[in-house]
């Protein structure tokens, strides 16, 4: 708007053409000064899907040669597809970029999971474990220091990816989502802070709470946070509160 009204001399469509270009340009400003990036991934050999990821790096990571967490964020079913801007409306992969809450601390891999396809499904597993691996390959990641969490449909595959890979995390934060108490003892070794609505009408507590109590059962570590008030709409307030991004950085994989 500025540049409109020093340009005096512009006839009215060049100003108004001027004024669209300006507000068609600042979000991509606001991209580009993001730490945030869209990146791609191969799974390879019978697989040929691309994965299409964001990337957040940590504050000082091309300044040092020092290893670094990972986090791996899986988000919920509203935000499948093709445009990438959706996983970043909520949770980590938006606040690492904005460096909110702690999650500026680890290398942030956000995923987005095709339409009509759930996080759950053996081939999106296999898919994320060669992710991660690509990761590690390519980014100085701490393999000690490696998590996942996720919302609603996230919440769900953090749960089973968890257990179709015990031994390769550190730690999990499943959000508002459930699992298969059959694969309780492959978790029971696992660090697990869990969360859940207690109104939610979506997914309701329980799916959380038999995970959270299965796990209980055979000796786990496991940690479940209930907000009294809140819907499905409980990683707001989760993935806001500081102690979680710490709570992750103090575990690692023994």
């Amino acid at each position: 708007m500025p540049a409109c009204h020093r340009a005096k001399k512009l006839p009215f469509f060049g100003c108004l053409s001027l004024f669209v270009f300006c507000f068609a340009v600042a979000p991509l400003v606001a991209e580009i000064k993001s730490n945030q990036t869209h990146q791609q991934f191969n799974a390879g050999n019978d697989d040929k899907t691309t994965v299409d990821y964001l990337l957040s790096l940590p504050n000082g990571y091309n300044q040092s040669k020092a290893r670094w967490p990972l986090l791996l964020f899986l988000h919920g079913a509203g935000e499948r597809g093709n445009d990438l801007r959706q996983v970043a409306k909520h949770g980590p992969p938006k606040q690492a970029s904005q460096n909110q809450y702690g999650y500026g601390a680890f290398i942030v891999v956000s995923p987005q999971c095709p339409r009509g396809t759930q996080w759950s499904d053996k081939t999106q597993l296999e898919r994320l474990g060669k992710l991660i691996e690509h990761i590690k390959d390519r980014y100085r990641v701490d393999p000690d220091r490696v998590y996942v969490t996720g919302l609603s449909m996230g919440g769900y595959g953090t749960w089973h990816l968890a257990a179709a890979m015990p031994g390769r995390f550190a730690a999990i934060a499943p959000i508002c989502g459930g699992g298969n108490p059959g694969d309780a003892q492959k978790l029971a070794e696992l660090p697990i802070w869990a969360f859940h609505g207690a109104k939610d009408r979506v997914v309701p507590v329980s799916q959380s709470r038999q995970m959270v109590d299965a796990v209980k059962a055979r000796g786990g570590n496991v940690q479940f946070t209930v907000y009294p008030d809140a819907g499905h709409d409980s990683w707001t307030a989760t993935y806001a509160n500081p102690a979680l991004a710490r709570w992750l950085l103090s575990q690692r994989r023994e």
